[in-house]
């Protein structure tokens, strides 16, 4: 049973049917990190690649969070909090190489971008649909939510920036999106890492209320 900030107990992923959604959704984004990413590349487009080091993140932390499950809860906020900051460097990464497209500015090939970026929409729509019954777990499982979540929201942006960019024959609309989604990886970063330590505060509390009636 695991704790929350709420003294209540939340699903803590173990669960057979979980664990093979879980699979399903690791595959997903590992595929789509290679499609998007070779895409962004050959199109020259800064949010695609933005999107497709999301799809690499979540599938990293999707497997360090399959394997997390059933373990302790302070192992398992720990591995939350690490997946947090994770996301909080990933925001900078792509905050920094943004700024520095703004001096190297060439307009990506619009009709790439939107059709990947359909693609990767129908991809994730698959994972939130799978997760969705699982969103409000500990910060694990919550941890996983949200990134498929934002994923999702992600490839719409991404989307609408293929449709600036072909309309404007620019590349700001791409840079701009990029931006927005490096804002999204900040604020899940945000979620993830306070859910984390005030599960963590709560097994600190937990313990020193045992040993103060022992």
């Amino acid at each position: 049973m695991s704790g929350s900030c709420c003294g209540k107990a939340k699903f803590d992923g173990l669960d057979p049917g979980y664990i093979r959604i879980l699979w399903w959704v690791i595959a997903i984004n590992g595929l789509m990190f290679l499609v998007e990413m070779a895409a962004g590349i050959g199109a020259q487009s800064q949010a695609l690649q933005a999107d497709a080091l999301d799809f690499l993140g979540d599938t990293l932390t999707y497997g360090v969070s399959l394997w997390a499950i059933g373990k302790a809860i302070s192992l398992r906020s720990n591995i939350a909090l690490i997946k947090g900051y994770s996301l909080l460097i990933m925001a900078f990464w792509v905050f920094g190489s943004t700024v520095y497209r703004v001096f190297v500015v060439s307009s990506p090939d619009a009709m790439t971008m939107g059709g990947v970026a359909i693609a990767a929409f129908a991809a994730n729509l698959v994972s939130v649909l799978l997760l969705m019954r699982y969103k409000d777990g500990d910060a694990n499982v919550r941890s996983v939510w949200l990134c498929s979540r934002n994923d999702a929201i992600g490839n719409l942006i991404v989307l609408l920036a293929a449709s600036g960019v072909w309309f404007a024959d620019s590349a700001w609309p791409d840079l701009a999106v990029a931006a927005v989604l490096a804002g999204l990886f900040l604020s899940s970063a945000w979620q993830i890492v306070r859910q984390a330590r005030a599960e963590k505060l709560s097994i600190a509390e937990h313990s020193g209320h045992s040993h103060g009636a022992g």
